[in-house]
């Protein structure tokens, strides 16, 4: 045994579980004995509430492969609740999807495992500020990207995810026949979409803290260090940071490029958690730093999760009102067709479509 090497006695229990085999290379043994008995327990209140869990790509490795019924990114997420029969929904993320499952399923019970779990892109505008925002610059759409909370949704014209932002702004200018279009509220998010169409972008100076501390040099020191890694980055990154990556997209396009593609290394631009569940599907692909984690996310334990569906708490309700016009702006989203392209983001046309962004 090689020093530092902790000898770890076989467990038949443990070793045939599959939960286990997905989640072995970022769970300890030790820390597996303490989530197992919690797994067992959540999975079998599940049934008696009836209820369906929906974990997001940045919960951590024994809660999106131990307890998710429904994994992905926030807007995946939401139509799963609206599509489930379950009467109670959990959410494993953070409030405003809470909220987003809540304006989708109205006659649903949604649960959010800790009511702190928030988000600071979401909390960065509210909806007075949208009011004064189309005070400001009347007659053009707004659109607003998911990550944003029920009030900003209600002021917004339709909403955007990272993988469809370009398709909807140019979707928006060409319906309100105008070729400047209001995008919020991530400031990066607007710089990355306007270096892929013509039509102008106005943004407001929101941030994603966990993907607008990653920078350049970051990317630099890894490809010093891993040559050969593949660099997929997030398009809440500054431009820099997609600018010296390999491919730009979504949490779901970044999975999908893992799954379809295997490269033998890769570096995920984006939230920790998500490498350790990409990994847990793709074993032999290997999964470099750096990390950045979400505070909020973490918020989320099994533990909690355990006592939300036992105790029924924290129930999110939105106003109906407010849920009313806020659902247009999502259903709008929904409504239109997919993508001719893949949900990517073109880093060559990016590097030679430097645009001005109109900062709010």
């Amino acid at each position: 045994m090689a020093d530092g090497q902790m000898l770890i006695a076989p467990d038949p229990a443990r070793d045939s579980d599959p939960v286990w085999d997905k989640v072995k290379d970022h769970v300890t043994p030790a820390e597996w004995a303490l989530h197992a008995p919690l797994i067992a327990e959540i999975n079998a209140l599940k049934v008696q509430r009836d209820a369906v869990i929906l974990a997001h790509n940045y919960m951590t490795p024994e809660i999106f492969h131990g307890v998710g019924d429904f994994v992905g990114d926030s807007l995946a997420l939401a139509k799963e609740a609206a599509r489930s029969d379950a009467k109670v929904i959990v959410q494993a993320g953070v409030h405003f999807m809470a909220e987003t499952s809540k304006i989708l399923s109205p006659d649903k019970t949604i649960l959010i495992p800790d009511p702190l779990a928030g988000c600071s892109l979401a909390s960065s505008i509210t909806g007075a500020d949208v009011r004064l925002i189309k005070q400001r610059y009347p007659g053009l759409p707004v659109v607003t990207y998911v990550n944003t909370t029920a009030d900003v949704k209600a002021e917004t014209d339709i909403c955007c995810t990272s993988a469809n932002a370009v398709q909807v702004v140019e979707w928006a200018a060409k319906a309100w026949g105008v070729d400047r279009v209001i995008l919020i509220p991530d400031e990066y998010l607007a710089r990355n979409v306007a270096a892929q169409t013509d039509v102008k972008i106005i943004a407001w100076k929101g941030a994603c803290e966990v993907h607008e501390r990653f920078t350049a040099a970051d990317i630099a020191e890894i490809r010093d260090a891993w040559p050969g890694a593949v660099v997929l980055a997030h398009p809440e990154c500054p431009e820099d940071v997609l600018n010296a990556a390999d491919f730009a997209g979504s949490t779901a396009a970044m999975n999908d490029y893992v799954m379809k593609n295997r490269p033998a290394q890769v570096v995920l631009i984006t939230e920790c958690s998500m490498a350790s569940n990409i990994a847990g599907e793709a074993p032999e692909v290997k999964f470099i730093g750096p990390c950045n984690m979400c505070p909020y996310m973490k918020r989320i334990t099994l533990e909690k999760i355990r006592d939300s569906l036992r105790d029924m708490t924290f129930e999110v309700t939105v106003p109906e009102d407010m849920a009313e016009r806020a659902r247009l702006a999502v259903q709008r989203m929904v409504d239109l067709p997919p993508p001719e392209k893949p949900a990517r983001y073109d880093l060559v046309r990016a590097r030679g479509h430097q645009v001005a962004v109109e900062m709010i």
